[in-house]
Parts: structure tokens; C-alpha cells; sequence
């Protein structure tokens, strides 16, 4: 799974999986952008309360959007994109991601103040960027395939500094890798898939990496971390998908109510949850989940 393919992985799966077994004791808000067929949260809300992700419109194309803590939705686009997904917004309201242009090579934009800097790793035949830090260094990851639609493998993790240098790795055993999202004090998280083709969450923390499987899962995907190290993402037990929270060591499964499949895919500091869900019609929708019993 890659974080610029989930609408195309998830609407893929959504189909195959039962609904899950596991009940849930939090809040949650469903999210739906007007006249959307799928709504996919990716990240935020910030502290202003904005959050982004991507909706795909009636005619099958996919945008990106912002959407306020008053539940205004504003679609956002890149010049020239035929496909976008925003994946991280910062507490200033710093916006990163990637799109897709007319040749479907993938590429990763700023968004700052209403200005637009595209950036392509190195070497790379796409690129996406799903994180910043507050010292400006970005994280994602370089593709092989152009289009950045692959599985993770044969894709690397990066981590770009502010000045513009580009670091490329991948965790020990890895067949590729991708980050997910990168802390203020300099963790990355992300997803790797090994030798044997399984797919194993991942996090880097001063330069040592350590791998992170929800217990009995056939599949882990770290999606997204706050600043106090809480990730979160999804995972696979046979043929159900759920998403996960992992804080203090310690799993928790959830899902929203009704859902027959869903992906946590960012978590704020304050707890608070985005994510997407398939309902019992198999439409996608995205959902806030909120901090209590964090």
C-alpha cells in the first residue's frame, strides 16, 4: 500500500473483507465531501483545526482538499495535476503531498501561502511526500513505478533536509520501504516489505530501526505519528482489515461504526484521529476520531 495508491489499493480490497468484529467505544464524525463517490482523510487537523486528504468527483478524478474545523471544504489542485493527494498539513498550515501530471509521473509539492514548490527526489521515476518536521525536512518516498501506484516494494524511504539534500533508505531485510510520516524530533515512521513479500510497520529513531507488527497480523502499514510518538495505521488478520493506534508499546484495534474495512491514517497531538472507512454499500468515507480514552 502506498499512501498516494490508497484509493486505488483500499477500493481494490473493500470488496473481499467481512465486517470486522471489533466494537467501538469512541466518537467519531463521518466525513464526506460534497458529491464525492470516496472520501480519504490523510492528515491533520492541525492546531486551527484543518485537516486534508483526497475525494475522488463523480467523473472518477481525484482531488485534493482542505477541510476547517467549521466544515468548509476548499478543493486543491496543483497546475496541471490530474491526480493529488495532500498528506501531511503542518500547525502553520503547511501543506505537503504529491500529483500526478498528464504523463502520470508522480511528483511532490509544498504548498505555502498559496504558492506551489514541486519537488522530485533524485534518480527517482516519482516521488511523494507524506511529511515535515518544523525545521522544514520533509519526508516520503522515491518510486519505481511512475506513477507511484506500486506496492511498497521496489519503493525507498526518504527524508529531504531543508536545505535539499535527500537521504535514501530502507530498513535492514527491506525489499523496499516507504515514510510515512516524520516527527518533530527527527522519527520517521513508515512501512517496509520484506523478502517474503510480508509488509511490517517500521520506525527509525536516532538511527536505530525497529519493527512494529500488530499481534497476529499477516500485513502492518504505519500511516501517520504525532509528535509524542503515537502511531497510527492499519492492519490484516486474514481477510479483515482494521486500523490501530499504537502508543506506550502497546496495540489497539478500532474501527468506526458500521465500517467493513478502514485505514487510520494520521493522528495530531492532541489525539485525534483521521482516517478512511468502506460502509456496508462499499462507499468510502473518512472519518475524525476523537481523543477520548486515548
Amino acid at each position: 500500500m502506498t499512501m498516494a495508491g490508497r484509493f486505488l489499493a483500499i477500493c481494490a480490497l473493500g470488496a473481499a473483507f467481512a465486517t470486522p468484529p471489533f466494537a467501538s467505544t469512541q466518537t467519531y464524525k463521518t466525513i464526506d465531501y460534497p458529491g464525492a463517490t470516496a472520501t480519504v482523510p490523510l492528515g491533520g487537523p492541525n492546531p486551527e483545526g484543518t485537516s486534508v486528504g483526497g475525494y475522488v468527483d463523480a467523473s472518477g478524478v481525484t482531488h485534493g482538499y482542505t477541510l476547517t474545523s467549521n466544515g468548509v471544504f476548499t478543493s486543491i489542485d496543483p497546475p496541471g495535476s490530474t491526480f493529488t493527494t495532500p498528506n501531511f498539513i503542518s500547525p502553520e498550515g503547511v501543506i505537503v503531498g504529491a500529483y500526478s501530471d498528464a504523463a502520470n509521473v508522480s511528483h511532490g509539492f509544498v504548498l505555502e501561502s498559496g504558492k506551489y514548490t514541486i519537488i522530485d527526489f533524485p534518480g527517482a521515476a516519482g516521488t511523494t511526500l507524506t511529511g515535515m518536521d518544523p525545521a522544514g525536512n520533509i519526508s516520503g518516498f522515491s518510486c519505481s513505478d511512475p506513477g507511484c501506484g506500486s506496492p511498497v516494494a521496489g519503493n525507498h524511504s526518504v527524508v529531504r533536509s531543508k536545505a535539499g539534500l535527500s537521504t535514501s533508505f530502507d530498513p535492514p531485510g527491506a525489499i523496499g520501504s516507504q515514510a510515512s510520516a516524520i516527527t518533530p524530533s527527527g522519527e520517521v515512521v513508515g512501512a517496509y516489505v520484506d523478502s517474503a513479500g510480508v509488509e511490517h510497520g517500521y520506525i527509525l529513531k536516532g538511527g536505530v530501526f525497529s519493527t512494529t507488527d500488530f499481534p497476529g497480523a499477516t500485513f502492518t502499514f504505519n500511516g501517520g505519528v504525532n509528535p509524542e510518538g503515537d502511531i497510527v495505521g492499519a492492519y490484516r488478520n486474514g481477510n479483515v482489515q482494521h486500523s490501530f493506534l499504537f502508543t506506550h508499546g502497546v496495540f489497539t484495534s478500532f474501527d468506526p461504526p458500521g465500517s467493513t474495512l478502514s485505514d487510520a491514517t494520521g493522528i495530531n497531538p492532541g489525539g485525534i484521529i483521521v482516517g478512511l472507512f468502506f460502509d456496508s454499500a462499499g462507499v468510502i468515507h473518512g472519518f475524525i476520531r476523537s481523543a477520548e480514552g486515548k
